[in-house]
């Protein structure tokens, strides 16, 4: 394959149907580079992930995310830097509040591919 051929996603990964939103509905989102603290399994789950992340905002904050199948060992995922949404209303997640969603896509085999800086940069860079 040359550099100039597209490599067809697979037909299961396909995107669904667009709905289309406004440019003042995309600004409403905040985007932000958190680092890692810590990343645990939660409890009685065998889907999700406990993060607490560092966006430069003085307290780590908590972020809930349904990883755990792809990342049997959260522990590896301690220091690195991934793209979040910061601003979704709190949620509670087996009696657990998550401030915010990690942001992914879904990689050629299914697991996700993290969205990450390709230069250093401080936690809580704002996504733009």
């Amino acid at each position: 394959m040359n550099e100039t051929e597209i490599t067809p996603m697979p037909e299961e990964l396909a995107p669904a149907q667009e709905q289309y939103i406004t440019i003042d509905d995309f600004k409403k989102i905040t985007a932000k580079i958190g680092k890692v603290l810590s990343a645990e399994a939660v409890a009685d789950s065998d889907k999700l992930i406990r993060f607490e992340l560092d966006f430069g905002e003085g307290a780590p904050r908590q972020i809930l995310s349904a990883i755990r199948e792809w990342y049997p060992e959260p522990e590896k995922l301690i220091g690195k830097q991934m793209l979040f949404v910061v601003n979704l209303a709190p949620r509670k997640i087996r009696g657990l509040e998550s401030n915010g969603m990690l942001m992914a896509v879904d990689g050629l085999d299914g697991a996700p591919v993290f969205l990450v800086p390709e230069g250093p940069v401080a936690p809580g860079s704002t996504v733009r």
